[in-house]
């Protein structure tokens, strides 16, 4: 059963409504939101499945306010990336039934290198820019490895999905940074709305701070994203860099 609401003071309340809009602002530039409000929630005292489904259902909403954005504006076509949403659905989905069961230490090990990786690629490649560049698999291929792979890492885990993918639409398919962010979007949106669901079906939402939360996650969400439209990668590189390498070094001092 959904949790209406928990104990927590109103102060605690107030402290994580606004780490809700710092993360949705973070997350619409360059993802990692998740890394920002699931250890707040952890910090607040609630218990872990119930802090990660408080999570999905608030970034739902920062990423739902992001992705509109992007549509609204002529940012993003959504027709290419069906056959990824649907991987992204089922990855989603099988990720977030195995998270339960399967311990987390083998990823807290791989991540931080591949973050790592990601943030050097963005500092270092020239094909992350406001230019578009040649593809390098067809779009079909990679809608169904990445969407099925970042929604089962998305569903199972989560932190640096929106860097890692926004990476990829670059490296592999010649995206302008606007064109990569605005199409992370809805992949991550697929991803974490399953999970959600998932979480949901299973009591584990706390529906009153979750609901508090994503209002300010749509407004920070809102305010990135029309940064992205304006600045393009001037205000994307650095953000994911900062962003992948907090996120690497979390997790490196958590081994």
């Amino acid at each position: 059963m959904i949790q209406l609401s928990s104990d927590l003071p109103t102060y605690t309340y107030l402290i994580l409504t606004a780490i809700a809009f710092a993360a949705g602002f973070v997350s619409a530039i360059a993802g990692g939101g998740g890394i920002i409000t699931l250890p707040a929630l952890l910090w607040a005292g609630i218990p872990p499945l119930d802090a990660l489904g408080t999570n999905k259902f608030q970034s739902v909403f920062g990423t739902l306010s992001s992705t509109y954005n992007f549509f609204q504006k002529g940012q993003l076509n959504i027709r290419p990336l069906w056959p990824g949403l649907v991987a992204a659905v089922i990855g989603s989905a099988l990720g977030t039934f195995t998270v339960a069961s399967v311990g987390e230490a083998s990823l807290n090990t791989v991540l931080p290198i591949l973050l790592i990786s990601i943030a050097l690629y963005f500092v270092f490649s020239p094909r992350i820019s406001d230019i578009d560049s040649p593809p390098r698999i067809s779009n079909f291929t990679f809608n169904l490895g990445i969407g099925g792979g970042l929604g089962f890492y998305g569903g199972f885990f989560g932190p640096g999905m929106g860097s890692i993918c926004a990476a990829a639409f670059a490296a592999l398919l010649g995206y302008n940074m606007r064109s990569a962010t605005a199409s992370t979007k809805p992949i991550v949106l697929a991803t974490n709305t399953t999970a959600m669901l998932i979480f949901m079906a299973g009591g584990h939402i706390d529906l009153g701070l979750a609901v508090a939360m994503s209002v300010a996650q749509v407004l920070g969400a809102r305010l990135g994203s029309n940064l992205v439209i304006a600045k393009g990668a001037r205000i994307i590189k650095p953000v994911i860099v900062i962003a992948t390498i907090a996120v690497a070094m979390k997790l490196l001092m958590e081994e």
